[in-house]
């Protein structure tokens, strides 16, 4: 496998963000078009939330996109730098970007609510299996260069 495999599922994820925020940028835009802002719509917090409420999912997901990516995104340095970035964890990375892309999909068009949960479980499932993955091969590594006498 090439070293640089798992950077294929990381820019898929970057790509899969910058589509989010695209999606944002046009519903709110169309939104602000069809229902021009008046002073109070923004006068406090809560005002603008109410506002831009009708385009909220977008917005919802590009801030989603920003919590558990955040754990993936910490993960991939790691494995490059260490050398772990073998065929079994840019496989979990394919499919934990793939859940996230079904999540975002379903969060913003389809809006059923236990698929979006399930997506996101999923997806969850992966990371966590991507992080237990690598903190058992970092184990390995260190049993064994413990064995022929390296700290």
């Amino acid at each position: 496998m090439q070293p640089f495999a798992i950077l294929w599922p990381t820019f898929a994820l970057v790509a899969l963000i910058a589509i989010v925020w695209f999606s944002l940028v046009v519903a709110r835009t169309g939104h602000i078009r069809r229902n021009p802002p008046r002073s109070e719509d923004f006068a406090t917090g809560e005002n603008a939330l109410r506002y831009f409420q009708p385009v909220e999912m977008p917005s919802n997901n590009f801030s989603n996109l920003f919590e558990m990516p955040v754990l993936f995104f910490a993960l991939v340095p790691l494995l490059m730098i260490t050398h772990q970035g073998n065929h079994i964890q840019v496989t979990l990375a394919w499919a934990y970007v793939a859940l996230r892309a079904s999540h975002s999909f379903i969060h913003i068009v389809v809006r059923k609510v236990v698929w979006r949960a399930t997506a996101y479980w999923l997806s969850c499932a992966v990371l966590l299996a991507m992080w237990i993955g690598f903190f058992v091969d970092i184990l390995a590594v260190q049993r064994t260069l413990g064995a022929i006498g390296v700290n």
